[in-house]
């Protein structure tokens, strides 16, 4: 297109910038094809998108509409956030992982996590910089190393032995059995029932220093998180431990995305990374409450860890925003305080739905890994439609089932060959789903 070309109306096309080169945004295609099946009233059961079906704890609510209607909390807020929200953050810390940070030079509240992840590398990044990123990712962990004029470097989250091309796991090719009796993905070969987590992990971090030695030139920053979202990969602490004493020898950044800190099944719970000594001195990891209290609407976010970093973002927020919405902040304040039930609820509530799920793919004869972590489901594609690709064979869900997923190329080219599904439906939904897809698979 020739962005200077006159206009019907005589002016030029204006030149823009950062955008005009995004590709098409795979999971829009997926919202049109809901939005037309809308307008013909057609029945969707979607999982598609990660966003809650639940709603957010009731003191939360009615703290949020108490402060809201008081004129004293409408004015500007502080960029910094609340110090009560900061200091209960330092408590949530030291009485989880026994980690002590200071609210007042370690931590800060964001408008949500991704907000945080969109601006970070404004300050740690600029062009011609390189940064690791997992492969796949999360949308926006590449997309804010582009932003900020920096290259993302991709360190492949599924093995070797779990890629869509390798069958030597059985017909899916990807379906690997973990410590706990199900199936992992992302584990070093389909057929060692004797690999245990920190295998895992072990091969995890070799490829973690391969993307790093390869890198061009070296990268300052490793953009992480676990349990990992698409793919629900999980990590033991040892592996923050290699990371951390890696980052101290190499002048490495890391930035953890904790979302999912406590959506964990089967006894699993996933450590921060500031829980390891002297994490905070080349670290900073981002929570939220989107995922553990239903606030993801709300936007509310908080990153703590190295100090000079935190600030750094502090000042650069300082001329972006005044800060998260006050009465959003107290309603979390209140949710951190008096919802503790909440977050366990939460996870009890997706462990069914993925046992529902998953144990009812592998019936219909479409064998998934069982996630550790996460509010997902990843799944390879059926040996019969992998050579449709990730986007067809959505459509076909979609088409013969009226069944939304996410295709995995959304998250990035190693994300081909699997789709993503969110457990935002009720149990009894997703068995309505599985009648669906039984006889969707066998037509594909």
């Amino acid at each position: 297109m020739d962005l200077s070309r006159p206009s019907r109306t005589g002016r030029k096309d204006i030149e823009l910038r950062r955008v005009t080169d995004l590709p098409t945004y795979v999971f829009d295609v997926v919202d049109r094809w809901k939005a037309e099946a809308v307008a013909e009233d057609r029945d969707i059961i979607d999982f598609g998108i990660g966003s809650h079906d639940l709603g957010t704890p009731e003191p939360a609510i009615e703290r949020l509409v108490a402060e809201a209607r008081d004129p004293a909390r409408h004015g500007y807020p502080s960029s910094a956030g609340l110090p009560e929200l900061r200091h209960e953050l330092a408590r949530w810390y030291a009485g989880r992982y026994a980690v002590t940070i200071d609210p007042e030079t370690q931590a800060l509240v964001t408008w949500g996590a991704s907000e945080a992840l969109s601006h970070l590398p404004w300050v740690l990044l600029g062009p011609g910089d390189t940064a690791l990123v997992p492969g796949p990712c999360y949308p926006i962990h590449s997309y804010a190393i582009l932003f900020s004029g920096a290259r993302p470097m991709p360190v492949p989250m599924l093995a070797p032995a779990a890629r869509p091309d390798d069958t030597a796991g059985g017909e899916a090719g990807v379906v690997e059995e973990s410590a706990g009796g199900h199936a992992e993905a992302g584990s070093i070969a389909a057929d060692d029932p004797e690999a245990t987590p920190e295998d895992h992990d072990e091969a995890l971090f070799e490829r973690f220093v391969a993307a790093h030695a390869a890198a061009r030139p070296r990268p300052r920053v490793a953009l992480l998180s676990f349990p990992h979202n698409p793919t629900t990969r999980c990590v033991e602490v040892g592996f923050f431990e290699r990371l951390v004493d890696f980052a101290r020898e190499t002048d490495l950044v890391i930035v953890h995305d904790f979302a999912y800190a406590d959506i964990a099944f089967d006894g699993y719970r996933p450590p921060s990374i500031l829980q390891v000594a002297g994490a905070d001195e080349v670290a900073v990891e981002l929570v939220s409450l989107s995922k553990s209290h239903n606030m993801a609407g709300w936007r509310l976010g908080m990153v703590a860890g190295r100090q000079e970093i935190v600030a750094a973002l502090r000042r650069l927020k300082s001329y972006l925003d005044y800060g998260v919405t006050t009465p959003v902040q107290l309603m979390a304040l209140t949710a951190l305080r008096e919802c503790t039930d909440t977050p366990p609820r939460m996870a009890a509530t997706y462990q069914r739905r993925r046992d529902a799920l998953c144990a009812g793919l592998r019936d219909i004869g479409w064998p998934v890994p069982y996630p550790r972590g996460t509010m997902f489901v990843w799944a390879p594609l059926p040996a019969a439609q992998r050579a449709m690709g990730s986007l067809a064979f959505a459509r076909h869900l979609f088409d013969a089932a009226g069944i939304a997923v996410s295709p995995g190329i959304g998250f990035g080219p190693e994300g081909e060959g699997h789709v993503r599904f969110a457990l935002v439906q009720p149990e009894a939904r997703i068995r309505e789903a599985l009648v669906r897809l039984a006889p969707a698979l066998r037509a594909g």
